[in-house]
């Protein structure tokens, strides 16, 4: 059999390790899992070039090869096609963003999970630690300033409220103050109006008891109140004085209080000796326990004409003028000192 013709000699011939049997031959070491190789004498007609499609065995064992060798390469040879494509075309290159080489080696190797498709971005490369720190420090600064600002602007609304607040209450208060002011003004004003016409009432009043006075006189002179209107005793047959008592000395004279008309003059039992003047307005005055009489019935008298004196007939216990006052002949009287009062007399 003639042997092989030998091969051009290669370039560069690895030198492989003794073989042994069961383990497989690899660069720098022996590899588990992949092999066995056999032996191969390469001749001219085996290094000859396999003309069509190149066919890639594939790998036993499966996996990707753990280095980032690969992606480099790739990385490289795309990046030489578009440079080529571009020289080509004379189109402007196209910007390719590559991912982080860290994180898709991370990626094949299953050093950790990471989320699918995540890629760190070129636009980070060139910058330095202290531009980030920069960065960080104005926008920290941006934001303090922002926050400084909206509390300032609260600061001024809060006093704006306050301000408007005090002036609001400020306002009320003087308006209360006012109304109170005012209150105050027409209360003393309606004071002094009450304690103007009082006066002035009191006035009028002494005015008119003055001018009365002069039209009215006291029925006697020289004499002691001895007995009011309404007294309760035995000594009165209704249980009660129903008159005014005079005491004064027998004789002393009796005057006409006002001017009228005699209409009774004579005995009247219990009443002694009595008079009765009755005035223009009907109303009756009675005299009574006289020791005697001066007038006759439907004689005309003025004030202060002698009508009789004083003297004890009747039921007394001594002498005394007993005065009493009916208005209208009603047989029910007054109070004679009350109606003397009222002429502007003060017994």
């Amino acid at each position: 059999m003639a042997s092989n013709r030998p091969a051009p000699s290669a370039p560069f011939v690895p030198s492989l390790p003794t073989q042994k049997t069961g383990e497989t031959v690899a660069y720098g070491g022996t590899r588990t899992d992949e092999g066995p190789w056999e032996e191969w004498n390469p001749t001219e007609e085996s290094v000859r070039p396999v003309r069509g499609r190149h066919r890639v065995a594939k790998q036993r064992g499966g996996g990707l090869a753990r280095s980032s060798t690969v992606l480099g390469v790739g990385v490289i040879a795309a990046v030489g096609a578009g440079g080529m494509a571009s020289a080509q075309t004379g189109k402007p290159p196209v910007s390719i963003s590559l991912p982080d080489v860290d994180a898709v080696t991370s990626l094949f190797d299953g050093s950790h999970d990471a989320p699918q498709g995540s890629a760190t971005a070129l636009s980070g490369v060139g910058v330095t630690e202290a531009d980030s720190d920069q960065g960080a420090t104005d926008a920290g600064e941006a934001l303090r300033a922002r926050i400084m600002a909206q509390a300032e602007k609260q600061q001024d609304q809060a006093e704006a409220k306050a301000v408007a607040a005090a002036a609001a209450q400020a306002e009320k208060d003087a308006a209360a103050a006012a109304a109170k002011a005012a209150k105050e003004a027409e209360a003393k004003a309606a004071a002094a109006k009450k304690k103007a016409e009082a006066e002035a009432e009191k006035k009028a009043e002494e005015a008119r008891l003055a001018e009365l006075a002069k039209q009215y006189t006291l029925p006697t002179s020289s004499y002691t109140i001895t007995s009011t209107f309404g007294q309760a005793g035995s000594m009165w047959s209704s249980g009660y004085h129903t008159g005014l008592d005079f005491a004064a000395p027998t004789g002393t004279l009796i005057k006409a209080i006002h001017s009228g008309t005699i209409t009774e003059a004579g005995w009247a039992g219990s009443y002694g000796y009595r008079t009765i003047l009755t005035l223009d307005d009907g109303t009756e005055l009675w005299f009574c326990h006289q020791s005697s009489i001066s007038v006759s019935v439907g004689q005309k008298v003025n004030t202060g004409d002698v009508i009789g004196r004083v003297g004890a007939t009747g039921n007394v216990t001594g002498p005394h003028l007993h005065l009493e006052v009916h208005p209208n002949g009603q047989a029910e009287g007054i109070d004679p000192m009350a109606w003397l009062r009222g002429k502007g007399l003060n017994p």
